[in-house]
């Protein structure tokens, strides 16, 4: 009897080596790699969004899957946690969007130590903890940018203020030093910015200081506001004060509290990072780390689909590309997302 059990044991145990073997070989054949997206926190419109362009990219690259995972509280210890689980599936990449920039290294670090691929987006993982981090812009792109959207609406032509966050604002204000260089430009020579002036990111504030503008500067004919409560507060003034159509409203905001605006012609042009294009990103470069024809090195330009290409700079800092333009063409599509 227990020769017996044993024989059988033995020819369940080689069925089920047979079985693995099988399963593995048929993966090989498929040659399908298998990547994560980990975000901050389920049930996030912006996330849902980022994940739809990593489905956007697999589907053109094919031999990929992607999958969306996030802890239900933004909290490093849930990444963690998820890390550590994906290092004993042994996926093929991660792309991370860090709810903490130190805390996350050592396990990122083990999981690139078990040959995972791991980048981080939109918010980062320090120098250490992965092999790029992608950003959505840079202050170059963004300033420059700025000054575009208000020569477009204006015809070129006309004074322009810029309505700011606080003075002490850094990335802000570096945003604004790229207004001004972007200005100096000569097809910029009939129009003049004539004041920076900071709402500190209070709704109430910021309203004041836009009716301030447009009673100071007859000629105003474009606020540019590098910040999303300040500009949700200036096209509220400028609404309010019946100038919809006389002074345009611009600069970076939420589409979702943007849209009456955007449609009602008070804001006609916007900018902001583009979830989709950050998770279709992403993508492109963790196929190109998992294929090797991209290491990550400094100086290397990665192909990214209909993004064209990314470039790797120092610290393996990657910038995706100037801001989204949102209009009343698309300003509804992105505002029931973020």
């Amino acid at each position: 009897m227990k020769k017996t059990l044993l024989v059988m044991l033995i020819v369940v145990m080689s069925m089920g080596m047979m079985f693995a073997q099988g399963t593995k070989d048929q993966a090989a054949v498929k040659g399908e790699k298998e990547i994560v997206i980990l975000c901050k926190s389920m049930g996030n419109g912006f996330f849902d969004a980022v994940f739809k362009g990593s489905e956007e990219a697999v589907a053109e690259l094919g031999g990929i899957k992607t999958t969306y995972m996030a802890p239900s509280q933004a909290t490093a210890e849930g990444q963690i946690e998820i890390i550590e689980s994906l290092i004993a599936q042994r996926v093929d990449g991660i792309a991370i969007s860090a709810n903490d920039a130190d805390a996350l290294i050592p396990v990122a670090k083990k999981a690139m130590a078990a040959g995972i691929k791991v980048i981080s987006f939109d918010s980062g993982i320090n120098v250490g903890g992965r092999i790029v981090d992608l950003l959505p812009s840079n202050a170059e792109l963004i300033g420059r940018q700025q000054i575009q959207l208000a020569a477009d609406l204006t015809g070129m032509k006309g004074d322009i203020a810029v309505l700011s966050a606080s003075a002490q604002a850094t990335n802000q204000n570096l945003w604004i030093d790229w207004m001004k260089e972007e200005i100096k430009d000569a097809k910029y020579s009939n129009m003049k910015l004539v004041e920076v002036v900071y709402g500190d990111d209070a709704p109430d504030k910021s309203y004041r200081e836009a009716t301030s503008l447009m009673k100071k500067y007859p000629n105003l004919k474009a606020i540019i506001c590098p910040t999303t409560v300040g500009l949700l507060a200036t096209a509220q003034a400028v609404k309010d004060a019946g100038m919809t159509g006389k002074v345009e409203v611009t600069g970076l905001g939420l589409p979702s509290e943007m849209k009456g605006y955007i449609l009602d012609g008070t804001c006609r042009k916007m900018a902001l990072w583009n979830p989709i294009d950050l998770g279709y990103t992403s993508t492109y470069i963790l196929a190109a780390l998992m294929d090797g024809t991209s290491k990550g090195s400094v100086g290397e330009v990665i192909p990214a689909g209909r993004m064209k290409s990314v470039k790797v700079e120092k610290d393996g800092l990657i910038y995706m590309s100037t801001p989204y333009v949102f209009n009343k063409d698309n300003i509804e599509q992105y505002a029931a997302i973020f």
